[in-house]
């Protein structure tokens, strides 16, 4: 099987142009690639983890990514997916964010010996003038096809900004620039970039040409990529300090039956074959396959030491055992109530519950265990020596939420 063809059978191609030479670039290692990414935080996050793994797939079969940082792009603010106007940042956070972001691509990239780059586009989009934009790029776009972009609609609806209307134009120009000073053929993107996509593809070719030897690739990073980075609390990150290993892996154990194939061929480089036989698993074997699942992405982001610490911890606290690396919450004297806490205030505490009320219900609908052992009675109240004098003091709600309780 062609890289290419792997590329479509792991469900990663969602629609190309020029297919035939993209097919040649890549299967024969020729191609010089990039993807973009704005650092709208100080961590990526899961759903950045398809276009890393694929930039780590085809620098594997000798073709040359380019990571683009958006220092540049991050001034103006992507409206795609948006309903409202990203908060404007300073230039000392996105220099910030920049520098996390390559210390964390590192881990899935080798930039050592000119086999990647990493670039930011603030070193051409800040020395722009407004003239030169509007004379060089402007006059090559059409306001009433920009105005039928995909990431314009939402944003349409509730007023979309001159400051983002210009974001297609500044990212088109980072392909023009790209090609010309790297000889960057190629660029992939989520399916909410398309347009974008489309608009520096033509912008090559109509400044140099037609015969200018550029294309694009569009993935499903958005529709499956980006949701797959979201729970109800938040982002699941990248960086160990704002999710844990820990964390990390429970993330990925707990995707749906629905989600984890999918997520393994995705996301692993497991060897298709080796997938293809799970889809004959049923029932708990889907458990297995999501422990892979877990275990393999939690060894690429977080070494084989986290994954196997991750891994253990989870098995323990499923097996009704102990294990020292589970996450833990601190409960204070400040958390006392004549110096004990009752059960609702200890799921609070912890985090596990949002009030005092929702508290009350898990508990009432035999949700909730301390130790392995199902607390029934709301009332049911610890001291600071219930705690301390513990092995280890696990609350749990439901079958994905638990911590180590720890009092301070």
């Amino acid at each position: 099987m062609t890289l290419y063809d792997e590329l479509v059978a792991r469900g990663l191609i969602a629609q190309v142009t020029d297919e035939a030479e993209i097919r040649e670039l890549i299967n024969n290692g020729k191609a010089t690639f990039y993807i973009g990414f704005d650092p709208t935080a100080d961590s990526l996050h899961v759903g950045h983890f398809m276009a890393l793994c694929l930039m780590k797939r085809l620098q594997m079969a000798g073709n040359k990514p380019i990571a683009l940082i958006g220092g540049g792009t991050a001034m103006v603010g992507d409206p795609s997916g948006r309903t409202d106007m990203r908060q404007m940042m300073t230039p000392e956070t996105i220099q910030h964010n920049c520098d996390c972001f390559k210390k964390q691509m590192s881990r899935f990239i080798d930039f050592s010996d000119n086999k990647a780059l990493m670039v930011n586009n603030a070193d051409w989009l800040m020395d722009l003038n407004y003239i030169e934009v509007l004379r060089e790029v402007g006059a090559h776009f059409s306001v009433n096809r920009m105005l039928t972009a995909e990431c314009y609609k939402q944003r349409m609806e509730k007023g979309l900004s001159f400051l983002e209307f210009n974001y297609m134009i500044m990212q088109s120009y980072d392909f023009y620039t790209l090609y010309q000073k790297y000889g960057c053929n190629m660029q992939f993107g989520g399916d909410d970039q398309w347009s974008n996509m489309l608009g520096g593809t033509e912008l090559i070719r109509r400044k140099l040409g037609k015969d200018a030897y550029a294309m694009t690739i569009n993935l499903l990073l958005n529709s499956e990529g980006k949701k797959m980075g979201k729970t109800q609390s938040g982002a699941v990150w990248l960086d160990p300090n704002k999710t844990s290993p820990f964390d990390f892996y429970q993330y990925w154990r707990n995707v749906s039956d629905a989600d984890v194939l999918k997520c393994l061929r995705m996301l692993t480089f497991l060897p298709l074959e080796q997938i293809d036989e799970m889809d004959k698993w049923e029932g708990s074997q889907l458990n297995q396959a999501k422990e892979i699942l877990a275990y393999e992405l939690t060894n690429l982001v977080h070494g084989e030491e986290e994954a196997k610490k991750a891994q253990e911890s989870a098995r323990a606290l499923f097996s009704g055992g102990n294990h020292a690396d589970m996450p833990a919450a601190e409960i204070t004297e400040a958390d006392l109530r004549d110096g004990v806490i009752d059960i609702m205030g200890l799921l609070v505490s912890a985090g596990l519950c949002a009030s005092r009320s929702e508290a009350r219900r898990a508990v009432e609908q035999g949700g909730v265990t301390i130790n392995g052992e199902k607390v029934t009675d709301i009332k049911t109240t610890y001291t600071p020596d219930d705690i301390k004098n513990a092995e280890e003091f696990v609350l749990k709600r439901g079958k994905k939420k638990f911590c180590k309780i720890v009092m301070k």
